[in-house]
C-alpha cells in the first residue's frame, strides 16, 4: 500500500521538474497556505462578473468550496493519511458536484467555474491561474503506478465538457473548446477544438485549421469545387 502512493507522488515530482510547472512544494507552509488562499480568493472577483459579494462567494459557490476542500484533503494526503482525505473528497463532491482526488495537485488562483461535473485525477498536475469550466474531465489512461492523468501549465482554460485524457501536456496559455476531446500534447499559446481535439489556432495565428487534419482533405476538396462553381456561375451571368 504504501508503495501505491509513493510511485504516483514521485511521478508528480518529476513531471514537475522536466515541464518546470511552478508548483508549491508538498506539504505547504502555513504562509504559503494563506498565499495560496487569497490567491484563489481573488481570482474569483477579477474573472467572474457575477461575483456579488464575498458572502454570497463564501457559502454559495461551489467551485470555491471544492477548492478548499481540496487543499485541505490533499495536505492531508501527502502526510500519507488515507482515509481522511478521501471522505473529505467525497463530502466535497456530495456538496458540490466537484470531484477532485486528493492526491491531485492544483496551482494558486485556479477558478472552477460553475463546477458541477468537473473531475480530476489523482495524477493530474494544474498550473497557476487555470479556468475550468462545468463537465470538464482530467481523465486517467495507464497503469495505477505511474503518472495517468493530464498536466496542464499556466493560464490554461478549459472550455465546459472538455476531456483531457491520458498523460500529456497542455502548455501555457492554451483554450481548449467546449466539449472537445485532447489525447495528445499541445504546445502553448494554442487553441484547440473538436473531437479529437486538433490545433485550429496558435499565438501567430499560423495554423489553418483545415491543413491540421488529414480527416479534414474531404472537406478542402468540396470547398475547392464549391469555388470553382462560383467561378462558372459568375462567368455565366455577364
Amino acid at each position: 500500500m504504501k508503495n501505491s502512493i509513493k510511485e504516483p507522488i514521485a511521478a508528480k515530482k518529476a513531471a514537475r521538474t522536466r515541464l518546470n510547472i511552478p508548483i508549491y512544494k508538498d506539504p505547504v507552509l502555513p504562509l504559503q497556505w494563506w498565499k495560496i488562499i487569497q490567491a484563489d480568493w481573488k481570482i474569483i472577483f477579477e474573472r467572474n462578473p457575477a461575483a456579488g459579494n464575498w458572502l454570497e462567494v463564501l457559502f454559495c459557490y461551489p467551485g470555491w468550496q471544492a477548492l478548499i476542500l481540496h487543499r485541505i484533503a490533499h495536505q492531508l494526503w501527502l502526510r500519507k493519511i488515507l482515509l481522511l482525505p478521501s471522505l473529505i473528497a467525497h463530502f466535497a463532491r456530495f456538496l458540490t458536484g466537484v470531484e477532485i482526488h486528493p492526491g491531485a495537485s492544483i496551482g494558486q488562483g485556479a477558478f472552477i467555474d460553475s463546477g458541477t461535473g468537473v473531475t480530476i485525477g489523482e495524477t493530474a498536475i494544474v498550473g497557476d491561474y487555470c479556468w475550468i469550466y462545468q463537465d470538464v474531465t482530467l481523465g486517467g489512461t495507464g497503469d495505477r503506478n505511474c503518472k495517468r492523468h493530464p498536466t496542464l501549465g499556466n493560464n490554461v482554460i478549459l472550455g465546459a465538457g472538455a476531456k483531457i485524457l491520458g498523460n500529456i501536456y497542455i502548455g501555457d496559455r492554451v483554450t481548449i473548446g467546449a466539449s472537445s476531446v485532447v489525447l495528445n500534447d499541445v504546445p502553448a499559446d494554442c487553441k484547440v477544438f473538436g473531437i479529437p481535439g486538433r490545433i485550429v489556432a496558435t499565438k501567430d495565428n499560423s495554423v489553418n485549421f483545415l491543413k491540421t487534419d488529414l480527416k479534414s482533405n474531404s472537406l478542402q476538396k468540396l470547398l475547392n469545387r464549391i469555388e470553382i462553381l462560383e467561378k462558372r456561375l459568375t462567368n455565366l451571368s455577364r
